[in-house]
């Protein structure tokens, strides 16, 4: 007997197991689990449809993808899985459920440098990890991340929890690049600079910045945009702080991926692939960085206006993949250090 007080997330579970049971290679269609709002992605979906015919079924979640697919098995209905963040595309990988990517199109859009060595995941677009600083009390325009331990700072800095997974990319980048001894020594560095327990999300870093709690907030750069032009509510939080991209000593600005994987168990494998492409492509990377607010992948695709205004990204030139294989070792050192006692 079915229960018909089942919650409003539970039908929709029931609704996509339905069309999972249909037959495994209805060709067209295409089964795409994401971390993305579906309203910030839908634009891109129904695009894709209009211009392939494809229909795209479609299941969002917060959390715990990588574990439905492998818990799902060789009947898992997902084609394709995109993530909002390096850390879920490593997570995808390390719960065995995706399959190399084998496309020439890929190969040639994504840089290797946003694509895993093996195939098993690529990048379709890119975030940067920058200050919020106040436009009262920060007078400079550049910043290293370096600095941010530097005692200057002291009292002075909000961010969120060290082991939220935009973090642990940051610290674990910091890792691949001057190894776990010397990061240990930033990250308390940064500890001693914080103006408050880590807490919130990005969007607060810039609201207690604004608050005067603190001068430099640490956040996403599509968090800003979106305050400043979808969100009138917050708008004032983006127009007392400004947008600085830092960059390592010598080096440019960590950048961070959406990413695409293909779904071990794919039972639309050709649309999974077609679908990977066309996001590859000129109108998706479009789509990208004027809805999302997000840096293409692609090169030659013109940046959102208001991300642009933060200036000329550089991105760091550490492969992705050897910050992925740090970020083990980054949630240790944040525990280590105390850094969200």
């Amino acid at each position: 007997m079915i229960n018909l007080r089942a919650t409003a997330a539970t039908a929709a579970l029931l609704c996509f197991t339905a069309f999972g049971a249909s037959p495994a290679s209805a060709s067209g269609e295409v089964n795409v689990y994401t971390y993305r709002e579906t309203k910030l992605i839908q634009p891109l979906f129904d695009a894709f449809t209009k211009d392939t015919g494809i229909k795209v079924n479609v299941v969002s979640a917060s959390s715990g993808l990588e574990q439905r697919i492998k818990a799902e098995g060789a009947n898992s209905p997902a084609d394709v899985l995109l993530t909002v963040d390096l850390g879920r595309l490593d997570d995808a990988v390390q719960a065995g459920v995706t399959q190399p990517i084998k496309s020439v199109v890929i190969d040639e859009i994504v840089p290797p440098q946003f694509r895993d060595p093996d195939g098993q995941w690529a990048g379709i677009s890119m975030r940067a990890r920058v200050i919020y600083a106040s436009k009262d009390r920060v007078k400079q325009d550049k910043i290293t991340y370096e600095e941010l331990a530097d005692p200057k700072w002291k009292g002075k800095i909000c961010i969120r929890s060290g082991q939220h997974i935009y973090n642990n990319g940051l610290f674990a980048a910091y890792i691949a690049r001057y190894g776990e001894a010397k990061a240990e020594e930033w990250l308390k560095g940064v500890k001693a600079n914080l103006a408050q327990k880590p807490s919130g999300g990005d969007r607060e870093a810039a609201r207690d910045v604004a608050a005067g709690k603190c001068d430099i907030g640490i956040g996403n750069t599509y968090y800003w945009a979106l305050m400043m032009n979808n969100d009138p509510e917050k708008k004032p939080w983006a127009e007392a702080t400004k947008v600085i991209l830092p960059t390592f000593e010598g080096g440019g600005t960590h950048v961070n991926l959406s990413g695409v994987v293909l779904a071990k168990n794919a039972p639309n494998k050709d649309n999974g692939l077609k679908l990977i492409e066309w996001l590859a492509g000129d109108k998706a990377q479009h789509i990208y960085a004027d809805a999302n607010y997000e840096y293409p992948i692609r090169a030659g695709v013109a940046v959102n206006p208001t991300i642009a205004g933060y200036g000329k990204l550089v991105a760091d030139p550490t492969p992705i993949a050897k910050i992925v294989a740090n970020r083990k070792a980054a949630s240790t050192l944040v525990d280590k250090v105390g850094f969200d006692n």
